[in-house]
């Protein structure tokens, strides 16, 4: 059987953000990361509201499938508050919530996620993302359309497809089981590292021997390191033998969630009119960095896909005006080359045996010479001294075409004695 939980969960702010957005918390056994979106109006509301929802759900389970359904039942019930919350205080709308919940039922995981917070299982040195994120690039990459690499650099990486919210009653949240054993290191994190922190990084940090708050701040302080343009939330939770010890005695809550909530202005007297919800989340106000949205209608979606289209087009063509640079570059290069070599000459022996002037260097490009046979005198190799005959057959070089003529003109006497 896996053992006890020990596990830790930081969050920060960031260094760019004004205010934490995220929320999470690690308990006995349930663990949640939840990033808030909707901009400073809202957003730490979001996750504050879902965490303190969903934290309901810390008890055993007899079964990974009944902790499943509650994981689920959590989200629905989160998401309503959410909706709820928005009516009375028309001011947070737009406000939304990504969440990844994981509870542990002996050897084996219940997962519910929804939204672009990750988790991720390290185990004997590999790690590997468990959960898909729920953005438009990441239906990108599934259809082939661009790289992993590509993604984490997309001007459109934050768009969400999937967030809970004042958007839909009855959100379409994955959930699932996966076996978990001694020795397991489990990572929930919102996008303010996985977005900011590379995989190897990452994986450098979780096989630290350190515990499990040690390698939470570890990963925090990498984030940091690396400019922190948004919140950052780290659960880490260790599958350790009993004999262990370390169980988590107190629930930890960290985040928006750990402080009251706060709105922005008395909810006013309203009657409950039949109201349109919004097709798409998206922020009511700008936010400093990198923040989530969500396109209003299905429209715009088409018109990501077609900016997306015309950054490829743009991409082969900027591909194709440099290679034409680079061929050009070198067709130039080879031309002036080939000059250079034409102003150079040497005196050797010629086919016909007799001493002759040489337009061009004696080596060659494979089985291209770049030389040719300029001027042949009359004077036979034969006929030079040892020493001479020698030097011509080895080929005498000349800085110019008066210097070779020079040389010749001394090896026609010599020739002549």
């Amino acid at each position: 059987m896996a053992g006890s939980n020990r596990a830790a969960a930081v969050s920060h702010v960031g260094k760019i953000r004004s205010n934490n957005q995220d929320s999470g918390y690690a308990g006995r056994e349930l663990f949640v990361v939840a990033d808030g979106m909707g901009g400073h109006a809202g957003g730490d509301v979001a996750s504050a509201i879902a965490v303190n929802r969903i934290k309901e759900a810390d008890r055993e389970y007899e079964t990974p499938a009944e902790a499943e359904f509650a994981l689920q039942s959590a989200l629905i019930a989160a998401n309503s508050l959410l909706a709820e919350t928005v009516f009375e205080h028309p001011e947070l709308t737009g406000m939304g919530t990504t969440v990844s919940a994981m509870v542990r039922v002996g050897d084996q995981l219940a997962i519910a996620h929804i939204g672009d917070s990750r988790i991720y299982r390290f185990r004997d040195g590999e790690l590997t993302q468990v959960s898909t994120d729920h953005t438009f690039v990441q239906r990108l990459v599934d259809s082939g359309r661009i790289t992993e690499e590509e993604a984490m650099v997309h001007p459109r990486r934050s768009v969400l497809m999937r967030v809970l919210g004042d958007v839909d009653a009855s959100p379409e949240i994955d959930t699932w089981s996966l076996d978990t054993r001694p020795g397991d290191r489990w990572l929930i994190c919102s996008d303010g590292l996985s977005g900011v922190v590379k995989h190897d990084d990452l994986r450098a940090a979780l096989s630290s021997k350190d515990g499990p708050r040690q390698v939470a701040d570890k990963l925090l302080k990498l984030s940091l390191d690396a400019g922190a343009p948004d919140n950052v939330t780290v659960v880490i939770v260790d599958i350790a033998d009993t004999s262990r010890g370390d169980v988590m005695k107190e629930p930890v809550v960290v985040g928006s969630a750990s402080a009251p909530l706060q709105f922005g202005s008395e909810p006013k007297p309203t009657t409950r009119a039949t109201r349109l919800p919004t097709l798409r989340l998206h922020p009511i106000r700008p936010a400093t960095g990198p923040t989530h949205f969500e396109p209003e209608s299905e429209d715009y979606l088409d018109e990501l896909i077609e900016e997306d289209e015309r950054r490829a087009r743009r991409r082969r063509l900027t591909w194709m005006i440099g290679l034409i640079v680079v061929v050009v570059a070198i067709v130039v290069a080879i031309a002036l080359g080939y000059q250079w070599t034409q102003s150079r000459y040497y005196v050797g022996a010629s086919p016909s045996g007799k001493v002759a002037i040489y337009q061009g260097v004696q080596q060659g490009i494979g089985p291209i010479g770049l030389s040719h046979l300029y001027e042949e005198s009359s004077v036979t190799v034969k006929s030079l001294p040892e020493y001479d005959r020698q030097l011509v057959q080895q080929t005498i070089n000349a800085d110019d075409l008066a210097s070779a003529e020079a040389i010749l003109d001394q090896l026609k006497d010599a020739g002549s004695r």
